[in-house]
C-alpha cells in the first residue's frame, strides 16, 4: 500500500490481538496492528510497516504473520510475491441483476475507460461472464449461474487476449442481498472519513436537526477514536453506520459503492464531507431548526421536470485567525471565507443514478430522462471549512482521499483544485496562514446555529453548543 504499509488479511473476524508481527525474508519483523474488518466473508485486516531492507529487491515478497519477532527468519524456499495495490480487485457487491466489481489498475486515466469487451468477469477458477460496463474503477458483470455453495468463491476480472491475465483479487462473490424491511429514509448523507472523530458529532447533530435521517461513513483507515464516537451517537438514537473502506484514493469508487449499498434504505443521498455544512440563507429568521428543512427543498420529480440531482455551491472558509481547533466547533470558530463560490456538492436520487455509477467530485451521471438543477447561493450553500487552523489542515494535507492528486508531497499535478493555493507540496505552515483565504466575514450559519443550539449559559457571554456535551 502507499506509505510503505502492508495489509495482511486473515480469515478470522474480530481479530484484535496485538502481539503479532509481520516477519520478512530479510529477518526483519514489524508489529501487526489491527486496522479494519472486511465483510463477505468476515475477515480481519492487520497493518504492518514495510522495512527498508525488504524493499530493496523486486518483486516484493509476502511476510508471514507470527506471534514473535524473535528468530524471525523462517523460510528456506522463496516467499510468494506480495500483491500490489496498484493492480487489484478490492471489493464487490451483488445486485438483483448483476455483480459490481471494484478494480484498481485497469482504467488508469481520468475520463478514459477501456471497453467492456476487453474483459471477462471470472468466478472461482472457471466460470466466466460478460462485463457490461467499464467506468473508472467500477466494472459491472453478468451474474453467474448455479455456483452457490458453502465455500466463498473469489471474483475477479480477466483481461482477454492471446495470453489472458487475471487481476489478483481479495474479494468474494456473495448472493444478492435480501431487501431490507426497514423504513426507507427520504434523505441520507454519505461521506468518506479519515480521523474525523473530533468533528463528527457537530456534523451529525447539525444535519440531523435539519432533516438528514441516516448517515453512512466510509472509513478510509481511521486510527483515532471514531468507533467510540459513532457508538455514542448510536446509543443516543442517531442512525450512523460505518463501512470500512481502507482503499486509498478511491473516493469515487466508494461513492459508487454507496449507491448500491444504500439503495434499499435511502431515497435521496447527500454527498458532502465532514467539514462541510449545508445551509440556506432563507432559514435566517427561524428561531428553531426543523427536520423538514432539507427534505422540503428536494425536488418533486413530477413538478420540476424530472430533476433527480441538485447541485449546491460551496463557500470555502479560511483559518479565521484560529491557532487550533475551535472549542465550540467549526461553525462557531471559522467565519471568514473567500469571496466567490468554488465547486458544488450534490444531493441525488439514488434510483436515478446511471447504471455505470459514474461520479466525479460528488456528482453523478444520471439515467436518461433525469436532469440536474444548479442552485444559487441565495437558495442553498455548503459552508466548507476547508482551510482550518494549521495543525488540523496539516493532518488533512498528509492524507487526502482525492483521486487526482496521488501524493500531495510530490510536485505533480500542481494545478489541481485539490491543492491549496500557495501551499505547494510541502506540509510546512506558510507565513500568515491564520489570515489566509479571508476576503469576506460570513456569520450567517454561525449566528443561526447560535440561535438554534444554545443549551445553557455557562457565564455572561459564555454558552455551550449541544455537540460539546
Amino acid at each position: 500500500m502507499p506509505d510503505w504499509e502492508i495489509y495482511v488479511i486473515i480469515d478470522y473476524p474480530h481479530f484484535h490481538q496485538s502481539a503479532f508481527y509481520c516477519v520478512f525474508d530479510t529477518g526483519e519483523g514489524t508489529p501487526a496492528v489491527p486496522a479494519a474488518e472486511l465483510p463477505f466473508p468476515a475477515r480481519s485486516v492487520l497493518k504492518c510497516d514495510f522495512p527498508k531492507r525488504a524493499r530493496r529487491s523486486l518483486p516484493f515478497k509476502q511476510p508471514r504473520l507470527r506471534g514473535s519477532s524473535v528468530n524471525a527468519y523462517y523460510r528456506n524456499s522463496p516467499s510468494p510475491e506480495l500483491l500490489r495495490w496498484t493492480f487489484l480487485v478490492y471489493d464487490s457487491l451483488t445486485t438483483d441483476n448483476d455483480v459490481v466489481v471494484f478494480v484498481k489498475g485497469l482504467n488508469k486515466r481520468r475520463g478514459i475507460n477501456r471497453k467492456p469487451t476487453e474483459f471477462n468477469c471470472i468466478f472461482g477458477d472457471a466460470v466466466r461472464t460478460a462485463v457490461t460496463s467499464s467506468i473508472q474503477e467500477v466494472f459491472r458483470c453478468e451474474p453467474p449461474d448455479n455456483i452457490a455453495g458453502k465455500e466463498p468463491i473469489k471474483v475477479s476480472i480477466e483481461i482477454v487476449g492471446p495470453t489472458p491475465e487475471v487481476v489478483p483479487t481479495i474479494t468474494y462473490y456473495t448472493p444478492p442481498r435480501i431487501i431490507s424491511s426497514q423504513k426507507k429514509a427520504k434523505l441520507c448523507a454519505c461521506t468518506m472519513v479519515y480521523n474525523v472523530a473530533k468533528f463528527l458529532r457537530e456534523w451529525i447533530l447539525y444535519h440531523s436537526r435539519i432533516g438528514v435521517e441516516k448517515f453512512i461513513l466510509y472509513d478510509n483507515g481511521s486510527d483515532d477514536n471514531l468507533a467510540t464516537i459513532v457508538n455514542e451517537l448510536v446509543e443516543e438514537g442517531y442512525d450512523v453506520k460505518t463501512h470500512f473502506w481502507l482503499w486509498p484514493k478511491t473516493q469515487e469508487g466508494g461513492f459508487s459503492h454507496s449507491v448500491i449499498f444504500a439503495k434499499d434504505s435511502c431515497s435521496w443521498m447527500m454527498y458532502i464531507d465532514v467539514d462541510e455544512f449545508v445551509y440556506s440563507p432563507s432559514w435566517s429568521n427561524l428561531t428553531q431548526p426543523s427536520k423538514s428543512l432539507l427534505p422540503s427543498m428536494l425536488p418533486n420529480l413530477e413538478e420540476e421536470d424530472n430533476v433527480a440531482q441538485i447541485s449546491i455551491p460551496c463557500y470555502e472558509f479560511g483559518p479565521s485567525n484560529q491557532k487550533e481547533h475551535p472549542t465550540k466547533g467549526v461553525i462557531q470558530g471559522y467565519n471568514c471565507r473567500r469571496r466567490t463560490e468554488n465547486r458544488h456538492k450534490s444531493i441525488v436520487l439514488l434510483s436515478a443514478v446511471d447504471n455505470s455509477l459514474l461520479n466525479v467530485i460528488h456528482h453523478f451521471k444520471l439515467k436518461t430522462g433525469y436532469n440536474v438543477k444548479k442552485l444559487n447561493v441565495f437558495e442553498m450553500v455548503v459552508n466548507h471549512y476547508k482551510f482550518q487552523a494549521w495543525p488540523e489542515f496539516k493532518a488533512k494535507f498528509r492524507r487526502r482521499v482525492s483521486t487526482y492528486v496521488v501524493d500531495w508531497t510530490k510536485p505533480s499535478n500542481l494545478g489541481s483544485n485539490d491543492r491549496t493555493p500557495g501551499l505547494g507540496y510541502s506540509p510546512v505552515e506558510p507565513i500568515g496562514w491564520k489570515s489566509k483565504f479571508c476576503e469576506v466575514y460570513d456569520n450567517g450559519l454561525k449566528d443561526l446555529t447560535h440561535t438554534w443550539s444554545i443549551v445553557e449559559f455557562v457565564a455572561p457571554s459564555e454558552y455551550q453548543m449541544p455537540w460539546l456535551n
